[in-house]
C-alpha cells in the first residue's frame, strides 16, 4: 500500500462510527514532501513522552499516549541536503482531531501556529532546528481537551501532512486540568492497576483482591470505546466535546457500565445466574472488559463489580479514582429518607425499602465548578442500577462533601446516598384497617465502617467520617435536620417495651444453636406473639429461603426474661445457602392489644475454609523468585462439609487451572499450579476455589519477582 493510501485509510478509521481504537502507531512514519519543509520521517518519541507523562505502563510500545496539559515533542526528519528550518522564515501550522466527524473550529478540531513561547492553557507549539538535519516540535495541549483517540496533521500554506496519531488522557499532574491531585496518593489513585474491595458485614470485613488491569493490551482501546457510548441523558448525538469535563464522564459511566438501558457492560443480577457467570467469580476487569468488546453485556456483575470496572474505567482515562465500601446501606425505595421496616399485624414483614449488607460504589476526584464552593474532590458516582435518576440507571456524580452537609439539592443524587449511609431505621406495624404505626427504630444501623483501600498498603482504611458526623452528635443531628427528616428518634436511655438480643456462633458445615432474650420492661403483663427464623440470604438482604422457622404465643410478667434457642441444621440450609454464604436471623415479637412490636436481626457470614498456599521455584538453584522462571503454588484446603465437595478445582490469576474432582468430607483437597511471571516487582498471587457446595473462596498472597 503506497502512503496516499495508507494516509487515507488511517484517516477513515480515526472517522469510524465505530470508534474501535485498534490502529497500532509505527514509531516511525514515512511521510510525503510537502511545500516549505522538506520531510523524510517523523518521530513521535514515544518512549520519552510515555515516561514524562506517567503512561509507560500502558501495554503496547508504539501507541503515543499523553495527558492533557502538558507538553510533549515530535521531531521532523528533514532529507537529506534541505535547508535547515528557520522559525523566522518557514512557518506551518499544526491540526488536532477526535471524535467519529469533527467540525472545524471546535474543540474536537482544533489549528494552531507556532509560537515562540508555549501557552499552557490552550493548545500551543514552538519549533527550533535540532542536530542532525531535524527540527524538534514542542507541543502542548489543552488541559480542557476532550479526551481520546486523535490524529496530528502539519498543515503549511493549506498543503497538510498526517504526522501520526496520539491519545490524550487527562492529567492528575496538571494543576489547570479538573482532575488535578496533590501528592503521593496519585500513584495509588490513578497508576495502581490491583487493589483490595471490602465486603462482608459491619463485624466480619474481609479484602477482595482485584485486578485492575487498566495497562493490559487493548483495554485502553475499549476503555475509549465505553467513553464513546451515549446513554440516553444526552440528547445530542455528539459529546464529543463533553468527554473533556469529568463531570459528564462520571454521570455517563456510572450509566454505561451497567446494561439496564443500553448496551453496557455489565448485566446484573443478584439471583439466577444461569447462561453466565456467577458474579463471585471474577476477579479482575481485563476479562470482562475483553468479552464485552467482543459480544456485549458480560453476565453478571454485583456491585463490586460494577464498582470495578467502573474504577478501572476511571483510572485508565487518568481520573483518579477509589472503590469505597458502605456496610448497612440503605436502599430507600421512595427518598423518605427513612428505611421503614413494616410489618403486618401476624409479623410477616411486608415493606420494599432494605438494607444491604453492604454496598461498593466509587469515588473519582474532580472540581465542581458547577457546583456552590466547598464541592470539590472527592465525587461518589455508583454504577449499579438501584433507581432511576433523570429516567435511566445511573448515580452522581455527587459531592461527597454535600452528603455529609445534608445538601440534598446539590447535583446529582445526593438525597439518594445520603440515605445510604445517614437513614433513620423504623420498625412499624401496617393495622388492619389502614393505620401505619411507628414503633422504634434507631439512627445507628446504618452506614457503618465505610471502608476503602488505604494508599501505599494493603490494609483498610476507615472513611466512615468523611460521609457524616459521628452518631448521635449534634453535628449529625443538625445534618439530618437540614435535610429535612422530621422523624428524629429519642436516642436517650432505653425506653420501656419488648427487647430482644440475639447470640449465635456458627460453624460452616455443621448444626448450631442461635439464641433470642425476649425481655419485658413494662410495668404490666404482657401477652405476644413470638416468632424466631433463620433465612439465607443474598448480601443485598433480598431473596432468602427461609430454613428454620419458630413461633410461640407468650405471657411475661413485668420484668420477666424468656430464652428461645433455635437449631439450624446443615440438611435444612445446605441446600439453600447462596455463593455468598450468608445466614440472616430474625426475631419479631408483637403485642396486638397494645400495638407495640420489638425486633432484632443479624446477618451472619459463615467462615469459609482458609486456602494454604506454598510457592516453590521450579528451579531450586535460583535464590530468588524470577522473571521468565517457572513457579510452582502448592494449594491445600479443608472440606469442612459433612458431605462430599463434587467439580472441585484451583484456578491462579492468568487462567492457570488444575482440576481436583471429588472431595470426601472432612478431607483435604491438594493440587498444584504452575505460573511464569514475566515481569519484575513486587506482585499478587490471586488462587481460588471453586466446586459444586463451596465457590468463589479466595486467597492471595504478595510475591517478590527480581529481574
Amino acid at each position: 500500500m503506497n502512503i496516499e493510501a495508507q494516509l487515507k485509510c488511517d484517516q477513515e478509521n480515526i472517522h469510524s462510527d465505530s470508534n474501535i481504537l485498534s490502529v497500532k502507531l509505527d514509531t516511525l512514519i514515512s511521510l510525503s514532501i510537502c511545500a516549505g519543509l522538506d520531510i523524510e520521517r517523523c518521530d513521535l518519541n514515544i518512549q520519552i513522552n510515555r515516561n514524562n507523562h506517567h503512561t509507560d505502563q500502558f501495554s503496547d510500545p508504539h501507541n503515543l499516549i499523553v495527558r492533557r496539559g502538558q507538553t510533549f515533542s515530535i521531531t521532523l526528519h528533514l532529507k537529506p541536503g534541505s535547508e535547515e528550518f528557520n522559525l523566522g522564515e518557514t512557518t506551518f501550522s499544526l491540526i488536532v482531531e477526535t471524535g467519529p466527524a469533527p467540525k472545524d473550529e471546535s474543540d474536537i478540531q482544533v489549528s494552531f501556529p507556532l509560537t515562540c513561547t508555549i501557552v499552557d492553557t490552550d493548545w500551543s507549539a514552538m519549533a527550533y532546528a535540532d542536530p542532525s538535519n531535524a527540527v524538534s516540535v514542542i507541543i502542548n495541549s489543552s488541559p480542557n481537551a476532550p479526551v481520546g483517540l486523535y490524529s496530528l496533521t502539519l498543515d503549511q500554506d493549506g498543503q497538510k501532512t498526517r504526522l501520526g496519531q496520539f491519545i490524550l488522557l487527562f492529567n492528575a499532574w496538571c494543576e489547570k486540568d479538573a482532575v488535578y491531585m496533590d501528592g503521593e496518593e496519585r500513584g495509588e489513585y490513578v497508576l495502581k492497576d490491583y487493589g483490595l474491595i471490602y465486603r462482608g458485614s459491619p463485624t466480619q470485613i474481609k479484602g477482595l483482591p482485584w485486578n485492575f488491569a487498566q495497562y493490559e493490551p487493548e483495554v485502553l482501546d475499549i476503555c475509549l470505546k465505553i467513553l464513546g457510548e451515549k446513554p440516553r441523558f444526552a440528547l445530542d448525538t455528539d459529546q464529543d466535546y463533553s468527554k473533556g469535563d469529568p463531570i459528564y464522564v462520571a454521570r455517563l459511566l456510572s450509566a454505561v457500565i451497567n446494561s439496564n438501558d443500553d448496551r453496557g457492560v455489565v448485566v446484573g443480577e443478584w439471583y439466577n445466574f444461569d447462561g453466565g457467570v456467577h458474579p463471585g467469580t471474577w476477579t479482575g476487569s481485563g476479562e470482562i472488559l475483553h468479552k464485552w468488546a467482543e459480544s456485549g453485556p458480560v453476565r453478571y456483575g454485583q456491585c463490586w463489580v460494577f464498582a470495578a470496572i467502573s474504577c478501572t474505567v476511571f483510572r485508565a482515562l487518568g481520573i483518579p479514582c477509589r472503590v469505597v465500601t458502605n456496610f448497612g446501606s440503605a436502599h430507600d425505595s421512595d427518598a423518605s429518607l427513612v428505611i421503614e421496616n413494616i410489618y403486618d399485624e401476624d409479623g410477616k414483614r411486608i415493606s420494599d425499602d432494605s438494607v444491604w449488607n453492604f454496598h461498593v460504589w466509587v469515588e473519582c476526584w474532580m472540581m465542581r465548578p458547577d457546583l456552590e464552593e466547598g464541592f470539590n474532590g472527592w465525587q461518589v458516582s455508583d454504577p449499579t442500577p438501584q433507581e432511576t435518576s433523570e429516567g435511566i440507571y445511573c448515580c452522581g456524580p455527587v459531592s461527597q462533601k454535600a452528603v455529609k452537609e445534608g445538601e440534598l439539592t446539590t447535583k446529582y443524587d445526593a438525597a439518594f446516598v445520603f440515605a445510604e449511609v445517614n437513614a433513620d431505621y423504623l420498625d412499624c406495624i401496617l393495622m388492619s384497617d389502614g393505620r401505619l404505626v411507628k414503633k422504634g427504630g434507631s439512627t445507628k444501623l446504618i452506614g457503618k465502617h465505610i471502608s476503602t483501600k488505604a494508599v501505599g498498603v494493603d490494609e483498610r482504611k476507615d472513611i466512615t467520617h468523611e460521609y457524616k458526623y459521628p452518631e448521635g452528635s449534634e453535628e449529625e443531628r443538625r445534618v439530618f435536620e437540614k435535610a429535612k427528616h422530621h422523624n428524629k428518634l429519642e436516642k436517650s436511655g432505653e425506653e420501656p417495651g419488648l427487647h430482644l438480643k440475639v447470640s449465635d456462633e456458627m460453624t460452616l458445615g455443621s448444626d448450631f444453636v442461635v439464641n433470642a432474650l425476649l425481655t419485658n420492661n413494662c410495668m404490666d403483663v404482657r401477652n405476644c406473639v413470638f416468632q424466631f427464623s433463620a433465612k439465607a440470604v443474598c448480601y443485598n438482604g433480598k431473596k432468602g429461603e427461609e430454613c428454620c422457622f419458630t413461633s410461640d404465643k407468650v405471657e411475661l410478667s413485668p420484668g420477666e426474661e424468656k430464652h428461645y434457642s433455635l437449631k439450624v441444621e446443615y440438611n435444612k440450609y445446605g441446600p439453600v445457602i447462596t455463593a455468598d454464604r450468608l445466614i440472616k436471623l430474625s426475631a419479631v415479637v408483637i403485642d396486638k392489644t397494645t400495638v407495640d412490636i420489638s425486633t432484632a436481626e443479624r446477618t451472619i457470614i459463615l467462615d469459609e475454609p482458609d486456602i494454604e498456599i506454598k510457592v516453590r521455584k521450579c528451579l531450586p538453584l535460583l535464590g530468588d523468585i524470577q522473571v521468565n522462571n517457572p513457579v510452582t503454588a502448592e494449594l491445600t484446603l479443608l472440606n469442612p462439609l459433612p458431605e462430599p465437595l463434587q467439580d472441585c478445582s484451583f484456578t491462579a490469576v492468568g487462567g492457570c487451572q488444575s482440576v481436583i474432582g471429588t472431595v470426601p468430607p472432612k478431607e483435604e483437597a491438594k493440587a498444584s499450579v504452575e505460573f511464569t511471571p514475566t515481569s519484575a516487582g513486587s506482585k499478587v498471587l490471586l488462587i481460588s476455589f471453586d466446586s459444586d457446595k463451596l465457590k468463589n473462596i479466595k486467597l492471595h498472597i504478595d510475591i517478590d519477582v527480581k529481574e
